[in-house]
């Protein structure tokens, strides 16, 4: 199985008594999110499943690949990491699932998934993070298989 976390792209700061579902990406969000979103489409393979957190900077993100997602309310900011690895399955589903988050979940599940002692990893803002689970002599492993900036891109 092949797990890729997208972190949303720049967006709006949070202000006192905003809604932060709300919350838009800035113009340079969007810029991030369209050059990840190129490189993505050129690296995903057909039959990706892609899950977004219900948070408008998330689904504008999401929206810059142009293929179909859905919306899971297991994603919205303060989810947790085994929220996040029971809706994907990780690690018995087939196939490639991508999701479009937020921090600290996707640093936790990045972190606990590498079996690093820091509680989270960090993820920069509209950033990819490809894992892959495999078996090895009856182990089961986790291998990093690409980790994409769009600032890099």
């Amino acid at each position: 199985m092949d797990l890729i976390l997208w972190r949303h792209a720049e967006a709006q700061e949070w202000l006192e008594g905003c809604d932060d579902m709300a919350r838009s990406l800035t113009s340079r969000g969007e810029k991030q999110a369209a050059r990840m979103a190129n490189w993505l489409d050129r690296q995903l393979p057909e039959g990706t499943r892609i899950f977004v957190s219900p948070a408008r900077r998330c689904e504008q993100t999401a929206q810059a690949l142009g293929r179909k997602y859905k919306l899971r309310e297991e994603l919205a900011p303060a989810a947790s990491a085994d929220q996040l690895l029971a809706l994907v399955q990780w690690p018995l589903a087939k196939g490639t699932v991508l999701v479009v988050g937020h921090q600290p979940t996707l640093g936790q599940t990045i972190a606990q998934l590498l079996g690093l002692s820091a509680p989270e990893c960090a993820v920069k803002k509209g950033a990819v993070w490809w894992l892959r689970n495999r078996q090895r002599e009856a182990l089961s492993q986790t291998v990093v298989v690409a980790v994409q900036s769009p600032e890099v891109i």
